[in-house]
């Protein structure tokens, strides 16, 4: 079927096509008001639609945002990062163009000369967890970084705020009374920013509330299941004195290691352990018995902001990041602790 033209447009309005182009982009004109009537009614009855390629040339705006990510795309807990800046963007009349490179350097380098050759609007750059990178070479001025920061500055950029978040969580346990408290660490060779921005919130917190960290208490872990169990047995090991009546776990995938352990040797938790978490991850913190109080990653809010930001709808500075709150999600895991002598004893398995 042939592409309706402003020529058809002008011939069953019986108008020039100059006078079509003026009323349908909405120009300055002294063409009079019944006219530029005759000139939609008929556009819509004949099916006329711009050519966004043409449009895009004469404006220099082409409607469609980039964003080059790592693996966002492909990672459940991540994925609402690209939901809230994809609402954005259809809320304003923009088309996403998403490119998820896997991690490797060429195809992002790739893609970042294809999306600025096409001449995007604006371009994101996101990441899956919090990182501080250099800035890949050829983004373009005004580049958005989600979920990361580049080491250099000069760019807008927004992140968790999880120094903030691992206060939150050691505050939560503190509130509920508890004194020795453990934090399950982040044991990867390769530790994220955010391992070391929760311990120091960990840390300042116990400082303020007059509880000595105790070195022990500071356990390392692999970010899984089998990581949570692993520390959980090491850490109910020490001596009675010493042995933890909470644990902050660094994710929710070693918090579900802790709950499993206690499944499997009779602790109950929050009435001999209680447990808080990290990322409301979906399908786990709400899912485990009992459900896990955690604190939440804001990635749909993080999401919205890198869009709104690239959009121009909201002013943000080039040489700091903005810092999102990470909120706590109080469900069934924090209690008091249990008075002394009357805990399980746990069964110490591995």
């Amino acid at each position: 079927m042939a592409r309706v033209r402003i020529a058809d447009v002008a011939k069953a309005a019986g108008v020039s096509s100059a006078t079509v182009s003026l009323v349908l982009n909405g120009a300055e004109s002294r063409i009079s008001d019944e006219t530029k009537e005759r000139v939609r009614r008929v556009a819509d009855e004949v099916g006329y639609s711009p050519n966004p390629i043409a449009r895009s040339l004469r404006t220099r705006v082409t409607g469609t945002i980039g964003l080059v990510s790592d693996r966002i795309a492909t990672t459940p807990f991540a994925g609402q990062m690209l939901a809230g800046a994809q609402e954005v963007a259809r809320e304003n009349g923009r088309l996403v163009i998403l490119v998820d490179t896997d991690g490797h350097p060429e195809i992002e380098s790739d893609a970042i000369a294809a999306l600025s050759n096409h001449r995007v609007d604006a371009m994101v750059y996101a990441s899956m967890y919090h990182r501080v990178l250099p800035a890949p070479a050829g983004l373009p001025g005004g580049t958005v970084f989600l979920d990361c920061r580049p080491e250099e500055g000069g760019y807008p950029a927004v992140v968790p705020d999880d120094y903030a978040g691992g206060r939150a969580a050691t505050q939560e346990l503190v509130d509920a009374g508890h004194v020795r408290i453990a934090y399950i660490d982040d044991g990867d060779d390769d530790r994220p920013v955010a391992a070391e921005l929760r311990l120091r919130g960990y840390l300042d917190v116990l400082t303020e509330a007059g509880i000595t960290p105790d070195p022990a208490l500071h356990a390392f872990a692999s970010t899984s299941a089998a990581g949570g169990r692993r520390a959980i047995v090491e850490l109910m090991a020490l001596a009675e004195h010493r042995r933890p009546t909470a644990v902050f776990a660094f994710n929710d995938r070693i918090a579900a290691g802790v709950v499993s352990w206690a499944h499997r040797t009779g602790v109950r938790i929050p009435d001999d352990l209680s447990l808080v978490g990290y990322d409301d991850q979906q399908l786990i913190a709400g899912e485990l018995d009992p459900p896990l109080t955690t604190v939440s990653l804001p990635h749909a809010a993080m999401g919205r902001w890198a869009m709104e930001v690239a959009l121009g709808l909201r002013e943000a500075s080039p040489d700091s990041p903005h810092l999102m709150d990470c909120p706590i999600v109080r469900r069934a895991s924090v209690g008091p602790p249990a008075l002394l002598g009357s805990a399980r004893e746990p069964r110490v398995t591995d």
